[in-house]
């Protein structure tokens, strides 16, 4: 019976059979780049080296994975534990543990944009800082004499600008600060012309803004350092970025957030010719208040000297001349009226007089007999020794008896 003959293999060291791995692996085109979608997991962000240690799983794998600094810090949005990833990059074997991962070159959020999910994740980190609060926004002057612009001196936002702030209000002074508005460049350009304008401190309100452009165009101004800077600002900014349906963080953090350059340019200053028409009727309504209150005033005064008046010494002695006045018109008329009732008693008395008055009997034919100062009604009565009276209508006689 025929027996085989193998030959010994041989004795590797555990080097020797990590690094013949890894130059299997690293020589195979398939592996050279891989692209893999999974969910990260166990997350380890060194941010003194930069690099990033991550796993990439699925329902029922695990894989590990890095992506160095280099690589890491193109990244537009922060990696975090439960995201859905794709990643593009290389296998290779980590020789002193003989474990094979993933190499990251980049990395992309499955199923959104890496800008819009950098854009979510800055916004809601410095909003739970309290950096979008409407309390710590500082109000815009009212009358500024001096307003910084800065923006690229190129575009047609700086024209715009400055148009309209010349034209609300002549006597405005501008400031302009040149920037880059785009590319890796401009924050640290737009950061430090904040804070030169800022510092020096000519500008009563600062306008930081840029025409329209897609997000990539306009991501300058969602620099967490930048807004950092606007929100530590002394002086008022106004943010205005894009068009009115474009956001971005400054947005968020300025004073005021205007929808376009132009638009930011009237919030910045009022209309000459606005105050003007506003001062004029203000003018009307003090005139037409002051008109009023002399008028009332003079009432007043009027009212005050009339009571004045009335109570001096001559108003005095005038209403009690009146009284007097009054009252002796009140007396005669009583006197008067007390007279004619003693007129009209007197003459019913009289009357009854008249018919009880001898003379008017005389003057009908009899006569009045008297002697001896009494009336003699009966012949018993006469003393026919002495002489007697006897009294006829129109005279007296004196008589003497014979018979």
């Amino acid at each position: 019976m025929y027996t085989p003959h193998f030959s010994k293999p041989p004795v590797l060291t555990v080097s020797q059979l990590n690094y013949y791995i890894k130059s299997v692996i690293d020589n195979d085109p398939r592996l050279g780049v891989v692209l893999v979608s999974g969910e990260i997991s166990n997350l380890t962000d060194h941010y003194r080296s930069g690099h990033i240690y991550l796993s990439l799983k699925d329902q029922k794998c695990v894989v590990r994975a890095v992506m160095f600094a280099g690589n890491a810090r193109r990244l537009q949005f922060r990696p975090q534990d439960g995201m859905k990833v794709l990643c593009r990059g290389r296998i290779s074997v980590y020789e002193p543990s003989g474990q094979y991962q993933l190499y990251i070159e980049d990395m992309q959020p499955d199923g959104v944009g890496s800008l819009a999910l950098a854009f979510e994740q800055l916004k809601n980190k410095l909003a739970g800082e309290g950096l979008f609060d409407e309390s710590r926004k500082k109000p815009l002057p009212r009358f500024p004499k001096t307003v910084g612009v800065i923006t690229s001196p190129t575009g047609a936002a700086v024209q715009d600008i400055r148009n309209i702030l010349t034209r609300r209000f002549p006597n405005i002074n501008i400031i302009l600060c040149p920037v880059l508005v785009q590319g890796e460049g401009a924050p640290p350009q737009l950061i430090a012309a904040v804070q030169q304008l800022d510092r020096e401190g000519r500008c009563d309100v600062i306008i930081i803004g840029r025409g329209g452009g897609s997000m990539e165009d306009l991501w300058a101004f969602n620099n967490e350092q930048l807004a950092r800077v606007i929100a530590a600002c002394h002086t008022p900014i106004i943010s205005a970025v894009g068009h009115e349906t474009d956001f971005t963080i400054c947005d968020f953090v300025a004073d005021m957030r205007a929808p376009t350059p132009s638009a930011a340019a009237e919030l910045a200053v009022p209309d000459i010719r606005e105050l003007r028409a506003y001062y004029r009727s203000q003018r009307q309504y003090l005139q037409s208040l002051m008109e009023n209150r002399l008028r009332s005033q003079q009432n007043r005064l009027d009212y005050c000297r009339r009571l004045a008046d009335q109570a001096g010494p001559a108003a005095r002695c005038h209403r009690m001349q009146e009284q007097y006045q009054f009252y002796m018109q009140r007396l005669n008329t009583v006197i008067d009226k007390k007279i004619s009732i003693e007129e009209l008693n007197l003459k019913k008395s009289a009357a009854k007089l008249e018919t009880l008055n001898p003379l008017a009997v005389l003057s009908r034919g009899y006569t009045l007999t008297e002697q001896n100062g009494g009336v003699v009604s009966a012949l018993t009565q006469l003393d026919k020794s002495q002489p007697f009276t006897v009294t006829f209508r129109d005279g007296t006689i004196t008589a003497k008896t014979i018979e």
